[in-house]
């Protein structure tokens, strides 16, 4: 498990007597420097057995009851732990939210450093080859289709359903309104909060941000789903998805707003690029505050 941040207020853990389902032969957990890419300079974890929520709290004169739980992606191999999660965290709170960063299980990688970035290297210039030559799939089961990461995708659709069971059971405690916390994920992250937000066996959420990623997979939106906010660029692979997912939200009747930004790749979080996707925060707080002033 990663050392706290120094700032963050607690770490909980989602199952103290173990998850439901085991995700098996994970190595020892291994927090590391990304060397290469969007993410250059940020921290990502992988091999996670045991899934946490750590927690950021505001000023208490300036919390404002409404309690975030953000859940970076990575391809359900690794953790975008900094950029994707404790980065918006540290932004979110002080501007009055209560932010809970989930570190969700994730199917087994290569105990061997060296070894696993070669492979990342080799499947990110794998991914790249295929944006270059205009191959933008309408699902994820198109670029992702083995057996772990179905096993991967289970355990981390566990994960997000007990992150929000145990927000709101401790609501009083982080001074929440039980009927304003919500999610925010990116990439796989992203899939996961959609994942929940559909699943009738979850507790129901006052909104979602699925950021560049999240899909329906054919499963009907609810007439009570949660407020959808998204955000992606057109030269991210993963925009046909976004489109779909945003489709699927406005022909249920649903609140929706999307954002499709003409430049920014996949992963971009809070890396600030000098381009018009670095404002996809002001758009998402914007938009939040209108969605729960609307509800009061």
């Amino acid at each position: 498990m990663p050392i706290a941040p120094a700032d963050a207020a607690e770490v909980i853990q989602l199952w103290p007597e173990g998850p439901p389902t085991r995700i098996e032969r994970v190595p020892d957990e291994v927090e590391y420097p990304v060397p290469a890419g969007i993410a250059a300079g940020t921290t990502f974890v992988r091999n996670i057995s045991d899934p946490t929520l750590t927690v950021f709290t505001p000023p208490e004169a300036s919390s404002n009851g409404v309690g975030v739980i953000v859940v970076p992606g990575g391809g359900w191999t690794i953790n975008a732990w900094s950029h994707e999660g404790i980065d918006v965290a540290r932004w979110l709170a002080p501007l009055g939210y209560t932010a809970f960063v989930l570190k969700y299980r994730l199917q087994a990688s290569d105990p061997d450093q060296a070894a696993f970035e070669a492979r990342a290297a080799a499947v990110d210039a794998g991914l790249a080859a295929a944006l270059a030559a205009g191959n933008k799939p309408t699902a994820i089961g198109e670029l992702i289709s083995t057996d772990t990461y179905r096993e991967a995708r289970a355990a981390c659709a566990d994960d997000g359903r007990r992150a929000v069971e145990l927000v709101r059971e401790n609501a009083e405690r982080f001074h929440l309104r039980p009927d304003a916390i919500g999610m925010i994920g990116f990439s796989a992250g992203a899939f996961l909060i959609v994942d929940v937000a559909l699943d009738p066996r979850a507790e129901q959420v006052a909104f979602i941000a699925p950021i560049y990623g999240g899909e329906t997979r054919g499963a009907p939106v609810p007439a009570d789903a949660p407020p959808l906010f998204t955000a992606v660029a057109r030269d991210d692979i993963l925009v046909r998805i976004v489109d779909g997912l945003y489709a699927d939200w406005t022909a249920a009747d649903r609140p929706t707003e999307l954002h499709v930004f003409d430049r920014g790749a996949h992963g971009f979080g809070m890396v600030k690029q000098g381009l018009p996707s670095d404002r996809w925060t002001d758009l998402f707080l914007a938009w939040l505050e209108d969605v729960l002033a609307r509800d009061r």
